[in-house]
């Protein structure tokens, strides 16, 4: 395979990549569009992250699981979206 050929290879399935990750974060944006509740728990979680993660103190012990936790509870919310998008495809 000449150079320009895998070049060529490359670059179109970056063009695939690319779209497919388009269309997914679309359908992402509406599945949170139809569940806004969901996607106000994500962005609620993660203002707390960054709120915990600034806080001087430690919350009696806490914080470093409240961060786990909250982050754990963030990826599980925004799996669950993804899964409807993919489901609603």
């Amino acid at each position: 395979m000449t150079k320009f050929a895998v070049v060529l290879a490359g670059g179109l399935m970056l063009a695939a990549a690319g779209s497919w990750v388009a269309a997914t974060a679309q359908t992402v944006r509406t599945e949170e569009a139809n569940h806004p509740r969901i996607a106000v728990a994500i962005r609620d979680l993660e203002d707390a992250i960054r709120y915990m993660e600034a806080a001087p103190h430690d919350f009696g012990g806490h914080k470093a699981a409240a961060i786990r936790d909250s982050r754990a509870a963030v990826v599980q919310l925004k799996l669950a979206l993804a899964y409807r998008a993919m489901k609603d495809r």
